[in-house]
């Protein structure tokens, strides 16, 4: 079987609004069933990008998505094209085992209805193994930021 090429976009970003506007540009792209790795340096924005995503689906206010550090995954409810979409927005920074990922239930997340975003999801083998793609979320200096958005 042959891989189709994968599309990539650029962005950039003058601000914090800015990355969430892109956040919303984004959906349109993510018809579920979606993984994603987020990639990007501490601090760098990519919680601020999901919060753009979680708002376009009308799944949470910018101000109610927070960065899953501590809780390592947070679950949004919304809506994507007239479907019921669920957003998990997993941060596994913290976490250092595929055994340790099984037992937050990795696989059990990804469903048709699924948008998974992860960030630090390229230590796992498993994750880089299914995944759609990846957004690379760099700082360019202040609150600037380039977002590579690449989708198998």
């Amino acid at each position: 079987m042959t891989k189709t090429a994968a599309a990539s976009h650029e962005y950039e970003s003058k601000s914090a609004a800015g990355t969430v506007a892109i956040g919303r540009k984004l959906v349109d792209n993510l018809t579920p069933p979606k993984l994603l790795i987020l990639r990007g340096d501490l601090g760098a924005g990519k919680t601020t990008l999901v919060k753009g995503i979680a708002s376009a689906l009308g799944a949470a206010d910018p101000d109610e998505v927070t960065s899953p550090t501590f809780t390592l995954v947070h679950e949004y409810a919304g809506t994507l094209n007239g479907k019921s979409v669920k957003l998990l927005h997993l941060d596994l920074y913290r976490l250092e085992t595929e055994r340790q990922l099984d037992s937050l239930g990795f696989e059990e997340m990804r469903t048709d209805d699924a948008i998974v975003l992860v960030e630090w999801g390229e230590k796992f083998e498993s994750i880089r193994k299914h995944a759609d793609g990846e957004i690379v979320v760099t700082s360019t200096g202040g609150d600037a930021r380039k977002i590579v958005v690449t989708l198998n």
